[in-house]
């Protein structure tokens, strides 16, 4: 009797060691409240679509997501919840971080911690070499950026170009891969307009006077996703940029598929770069599309923001099973990033081994109206497995230390 007794008791703590062992906690960091909130809710829902769509890719784990609301992009409030996710509730993985400020700010705690830190929507191109940890699931703005330069010179003919941009570190590297590329291959970039910060939306109005005085050919924006974005559309209409033959491009962040329906016919014939957009035609993405719309409504869709998130989930589930569940060993989980594939709703995509960095394809659009009346953003053309081009042309802060 006394032996059955410790048999069973000896069951029960392997079972419940076993239970143990099989959670994993990840750190989710978004703004949740705030200026971002509505940011924060695509990745909330891009995390959600993940777990609904593909559970089996986590088993036998299971994930506990624990939220932080870090929001603003002023890098404070995203700090100190990292430090709270690893210190208070200690998780063994984090991701999120909407704003770059915030991955920039939060980068020395999470070395300090030793945790995975998987990127799901900052775009500032040397984030990823800011912590030894710190992988991206999302772009850097030199994918879109570098891409578009060369795509504006040599498919849309331009020969002159303003660059304006929200003046932080994105679009400081927006400006710097789009000029950079745009003048190699013939184009010439003759004014450079900061408009404004990452916060509270400004008027654009002065700005966009001043580029439309310069007359360029095109006029290449960055703004954050969101309201920005919407404000930007708008501001080219009532100015009558269009009808004086000045075309915007931008990166995709300027026709965000939340916002693209509310800007009206002066977004039609916008020209933008991007790794997403919610016409994507494969599988892939008419399964997130669908399943999106049913769970939160036929006028709901993803966007680049909530796809990033996504692919953060799918990076996150393949590290968790390569290291049996012990993501917190970082070094195995790394390495086993360097054979990974997978097929998103944006397309093929990897890890650069060298850069913990994505590839992934580059769409170059335009925005049309269609026979549904709605607004879509059309393939015009494709660039295949492109790498962040700051980090393969090791330049400015992306340059090996």
């Amino acid at each position: 009797m006394f032996k059955r007794v410790l048999l069973a008791s000896a069951a029960l703590a392997l079972t419940t060691a076993l239970s143990q062992a099989q959670e994993v906690k990840i750190g989710l960091v978004a703004p949740f409240t705030g200026i971002g909130a509505e940011l924060g809710q695509q990745i909330d829902r891009g995390v959600e679509k993940y777990l609904k769509l593909r559970a089996d890719e986590f088993k036998p784990y299971k994930l506990n997501i624990i939220k932080r609301d870090d929001k603003d992009p002023s890098g404070a409030n995203s700090k100190i919840a990292v430090q709270e996710l690893i210190t208070q509730d200690n998780v063994d993985a984090l991701a999120g971080w909407i704003y770059s400020p915030n991955a920039i700010a939060s980068a020395p705690v999470v070395t300090a911690g030793k945790k995975i830190g998987v990127i799901m929507n900052a775009g500032t191109a040397h984030i990823t070499t800011m912590s030894p940890y710190f992988v991206r699931t999302s772009f850097s703005m030199w994918h879109s950026g570098y891409a578009l330069g060369e795509a504006a010179a040599k498919q849309l003919k331009a020969k002159t170009a303003v660059v304006g941009y929200s003046d932080f570190p994105p679009g400081k590297d927006s400006l710097a891969a789009f000029k950079r590329s745009f003048e190699a291959n013939g184009g010439k970039v003759i004014d450079e307009i900061p408009m404004g910060g990452a916060g509270q939306v400004p008027d654009f109005t002065p700005f966009f006077q001043r580029a439309k005085d310069k007359k360029p050919d095109v006029f290449f924006v960055f703004v954050p996703a969101g309201d920005h974005s919407l404000a930007v559309v708008k501001t080219y209409g009532a100015l009558g940029m269009k009808e004086a033959g000045i075309k915007l491009i931008g990166p995709g962040d300027i026709t965000q598929d939340i916002k693209l329906q509310a800007m009206g016919d002066a977004a039609v014939g916008l020209i933008t770069m991007h790794h997403y957009n919610a016409d994507l035609d494969n599988a892939a993405n008419k399964a997130l599309v669908a399943s999106w719309k049913k769970d939160y409504g036929p006028d709901a869709t993803p966007d680049f923001v909530a796809v990033g998130a996504y692919d953060g989930m799918a990076a996150l589930a393949h590290m968790i099973k390569a290291t049996k569940g012990k993501i917190t060993d970082t070094t195995a989980a790394l390495a086993s990033l360097k054979d990974w594939k997978y097929n998103s709703p944006r397309g093929p995509i990897s890890i650069d081994p060298e850069t913990r960095d994505i590839v992934m394809n580059e769409y170059l659009v335009e925005v049309v109206k269609g026979s549904d009346g709605k607004l879509h953003q059309k393939q015009i053309g494709k660039i295949e497995h492109v790498k962040d081009p700051c980090k393969a042309e090791k330049i400015g802060p992306c340059a090996p230390k």
